[in-house]
């Protein structure tokens, strides 16, 4: 028998994996204080270099250092493990722990970072148990040749019949049920596509959301082809395994 799903949840709390933003977290961190509902802004600093965790602190933020880079996957679990313990050490005894939205947002959204607010309103009104954003076209130019993108958009289709607008989009909210099913994330650059393939094969309700967010687009020169390698290879891997998976539990 499955567990009794949790009430719509009352309040969010952004976190924000992030690792050397500095020149962007203060102003991502002050932009998700706004947005309605938040009643609580988590920065997991994944192993800087620069003052990402301090200026982040000063912004507002409670902050959670990784001594060491442990990628972006790691980071959203860590902020969101880190939120579930003070839910439970803030519940009075014998008290169901009040249980806050998740609310992922990058690190390098700036002033946008408010304009996330549409994905929390849909979970906070229990009309959806995970919202995804899509983001307008960006205006810096820029930008990959959509091998990642058609890699995940054919993954998701394959293995939960979801059609993803935009299905490498890291700005989603969740219900503490689309939390849980979600677990374990997969590693690296593969957590959205695999989380997209978790919430929705487990019945729970996924939106995607218009919102207008603008964050630094990658460019084409050598490093950001071998950051879109490393996405490829992240994507590819959570994509394999839950193909593997689905074999199993059909036994075809």
């Amino acid at each position: 028998m499955s567990a009794q799903p949790h009430p719509a949840p009352e309040a969010v709390a952004a976190v924000i994996p992030a690792m050397n933003e500095a020149d962007r977290i203060a102003a991502t961190v002050i932009a998700a204080k706004q947005i309605p509902g938040v009643d609580m802004v988590l920065v997991v600093d994944d192993g800087s270099h620069d003052d990402t965790g301090t200026l982040a602190r000063r912004a507002g933020a409670e902050v959670i250092t990784h001594p060491k880079n442990k990628g972006k996957a790691a980071a959203m679990m860590t902020g969101a493990f880190a939120l579930r313990n003070r839910e439970i050490s803030d519940a009075d005894p014998g008290v169901e722990p009040h249980h806050r939205a998740l609310l992922f947002i990058d690190g390098d959204l700036e002033d946008s970072a408010v304009n996330t607010a549409p994905l929390a309103a849909p979970v906070l009104a229990g009309e959806a148990d995970m919202t995804i954003a899509i983001l307008p076209a960006q205006k810096r130019k820029g930008g990959g040749f959509g091998f990642v993108v058609g890699l995940a958009k054919k993954g998701i289709a394959e293995l939960s019949g979801f059609e993803a607008t935009q299905p490498l989009s890291g700005m989603r909210c969740l219900s503490r049920e689309a939390f849980d099913a979600a677990l374990p994330f997969a590693a690296g650059w593969g957590v959205e596509a695999a989380m997209t393939i978790d919430v929705v094969n487990a019945g729970l309700r996924v939106a995607e959301v218009e919102c207008d967010l603008h964050h630094r687009v990658t460019g084409r020169d050598l490093k950001a082809q071998l950051h879109r390698a490393a996405q490829y290879r992240d994507v590819a891997r959570a994509i394999l395994v839950r193909r593997v998976r689905a074999k199993k539990e059909t036994g075809k």
